[in-house]
């Protein structure tokens, strides 16, 4: 059996182009909409909450917060594009219909779209990590490197999030990944509260969650403290990628080519 069919070529490139091009059209208003709620509870969270709570750990928790807040909409960001973005292109619009009509294979697009999803997460981290610097909430001489590693968050849950639009026969649909996957990941991963304050049972679920592992390297790298098994949690990440990837691809092949 070849590898060749789940190996995309370089035209993916011209799917992320093409993603890119239209998202220029509307990109204040994206940005605005993308960054409105991690903002609020950045600043409303860090500055209200963190007032009564004072520091968490060994840092102040606007500092704890920010890393939680950089992960969590990462991987919300990616999410929201391969639901509403993909199923529309793939569904109302047509669009991949005609890429496919063009020498394009279905790898390419599954790649062009993740690898987008995930470059939108960059986008609205890189607004949020500015945001968050300029409210001294990351003063780790590392920080900047949590920026490749909100790709990598991005690349993530743009792969797992892509099996369910090649699933999915509505948007609404899609609520269900919201309530089940996306929400509490963000509530029990470790965003607004460490983890060790959880019953034992549910600690030892969420850290196998890849919402736990990215956040892990986000924080060690904004708040310069130690992170205990980096290389488990870059393999762990990497894992999820090539498995959503795989799994997208066969499906969207299956939904695709009839």
């Amino acid at each position: 059996m070849t590898l060749q069919p789940f190996i995309p070529s370089r035209r993916f490139l011209q799917v992320w182009l093409r993603n890119f091009r239209v998202w220029q059209k509307t990109a204040t208003a994206s940005l605005a909409s993308t960054l409105g709620e991690p903002l609020l509870y950045l600043v409303g969270m860090g500055y209200g909450l963190g007032h009564y709570i004072g520091s968490m750990g060994d840092a102040p928790y606007m500092v704890f917060l920010a890393a939680g807040i950089l992960a969590a909409n990462a991987m919300n960001t990616a999410t929201f594009e391969v639901f509403y973005g993909t199923f529309t292109r793939m569904v109302r619009q047509n669009t991949f219909q005609a890429m496919l009509a063009a020498p394009m294979r279905v790898a390419d697009l599954v790649a062009g779209e993740i690898v987008w999803a995930a470059s939108k997460s960059l986008f609205s981290g890189l607004a949020i990590f500015l945001v968050a610097s300029l409210l001294g909430a990351l003063p780790g001489e590392s920080a900047f490197w949590a920026l490749p590693m909100v790709f990598l968050t991005g690349l993530v849950f743009a792969s797992l999030g892509l099996i369910m639009t090649a699933l999915s026969p509505n948007y609404e649909f899609f609520l269900y990944y919201f309530t089940l996957v996306t929400t509490p990941m963000a509530l029990f991963g470790g965003v607004f509260y460490p983890l060790d304050t959880l019953p034992l049972p549910l600690q030892t679920l969420v850290q196998e969650l890849p919402l736990t592992h990215a956040l892990a390297m986000i924080r060690a790298l904004t708040m310069d403290t130690p992170l205990l098994h980096p290389i488990y949690h870059l393999s762990m990440l990497i894992f999820f990628v090539l498995t959503g990837y795989a799994i997208a691809l066969h499906l969207l092949r299956k939904r695709l080519l009839v």
